[in-house]
């Protein structure tokens, strides 16, 4: 049968033509199938390819539960991801911004979805890509029950790709945090990060820009991995250890992710009008990158407070009776626990700084 000519004369146009290759995105869900199966859980055992993922609350053994939902992406991370040709890790990045926001509300992460944009789609870095949310899954206990992958020819430039990524969680009714029950003399711990996570990263790229520094030679503060390889370390999923803390312990009254706006605009958001949080900062175990950071670009201590983790990925609040409990349950689940401050009565900012950044 011969070719139906368009308007134009030529031959009839396709998808294909267009920028759109079909055959790849059914070739990447067949290679990522194996990742996307290793993360089945009570309650996730369906198969991608449908039109929904499906989630039974019940097979999870949950009786009255409250969802909590939580949708978040890498930030300018990924363009680092993508002009290094590193993309293994991310995709646990993904998932640590959307799962950690979760479980500080006392929820239990129960599945994961993710969208994966791109202008022409490589089966191999899109593989890759899940290959890191299944991974991120598995930290979090979360099935990936499905996801999205759009090619959209003229939207990106060749080899930018953009990621989004939603999951929902559970927990009982009545168990939410924070806790009403948050008082002064509250203790706060912190649980160390293992690096910049996911915030910061527009400054962090204007650094390494300004003053002439390649991706791939040595990182200043880890000698053993180039300065790519250092930056993207993935964000710390701090779910199972906080879940087991919650339930074995009874003790935690509340709990702050440490993502973008630090400190300073993190903690507030948990605390009461009439609460704030008293930060002892010599306690905070500063990691080398943020010192590094701060010496580069002659950032003030309060720009690091309100920009970066520091060091400190997320906050615990206890009373003081449960502090060693909390403390050493957290440790047990292979925690860095640390004191760094109280919670006392609010006269003027929600979080007090105590002395210095050991910068």
């Amino acid at each position: 049968m011969a070719d139906t000519p368009g308007q134009d004369g030529k031959n009839s146009y396709s998808y294909a033509q267009a920028g759109v290759d079909i055959d790849a995105g059914n070739a990447l869900v067949e290679a990522i199938k194996p990742h996307v199966k290793s993360t089945m859980r009570p309650g996730a055992d369906g198969e991608i390819g449908g039109f929904g993922g499906l989630f039974d609350l019940k097979g999870a053994g949950f009786k009255d539960p409250v969802l909590v939902a939580a949708n978040d992406g890498v930030g300018t991370k990924l363009k680092l991801a993508i002009d290094t040709n590193i993309h293994n890790t991310v995709g646990i990045d993904l998932v640590a911004m959307c799962v950690n926001d979760l479980v500080v509300q006392g929820a239990e992460p129960l599945f994961f979805l993710d969208y994966f944009a791109t202008g022409k789609l490589a089966t191999d870095v899109a593989t890759d890509v899940v290959a890191g949310i299944a991974e991120g899954c598995r930290q979090a206990g979360a099935a990936l029950i499905g996801g999205e992958t759009a090619e959209m020819p003229g939207m990106y430039q060749d080899g930018d790709y953009d990621l989004a990524g939603f999951s929902v969680g559970a927990a009982e009714r009545g168990t939410l945090l924070p806790s009403e029950a948050l008082q002064e003399g509250d203790v706060l711990l912190g649980l160390a990060s293992s690096g910049v996570h996911s915030n910061g990263f527009s400054l962090v790229r204007r650094l390494v820009a300004d003053f002439g520094l390649a991706w791939d030679q040595p990182a200043p503060f880890a000698s053993d991995k180039s300065l790519a390889e250092a930056l993207l370390e993935p964000t710390k999923i701090y779910v199972k250890p906080i879940l087991s803390a919650i339930r074995e312990t009874g003790s935690v009254k509340a709990l702050a992710h440490i993502t973008g706006g630090g400190f300073t605009e993190n903690i507030p958001r948990v605390l009461p009008d009439t609460l704030a949080a008293e930060i002892d900062l010599p306690s905070v175990p500063v990691l080398p990158v943020f010192s590094w950071l701060a010496g580069l670009g002659g950032i003030a201590e309060d720009e690091m407070l309100r920009t970066f983790n520091c060091g400190i990925g997320m906050i615990v609040a206890v009373d003081a009776e449960s502090a060693s409990a909390v403390t050493e349950c957290l440790t047990n689940a292979g925690e860095t626990v640390v004191r760094v401050g109280t919670i006392g009565p609010r006269d003027g900012e929600p979080v007090v700084y105590h002395g210095s950044l050991a910068l």
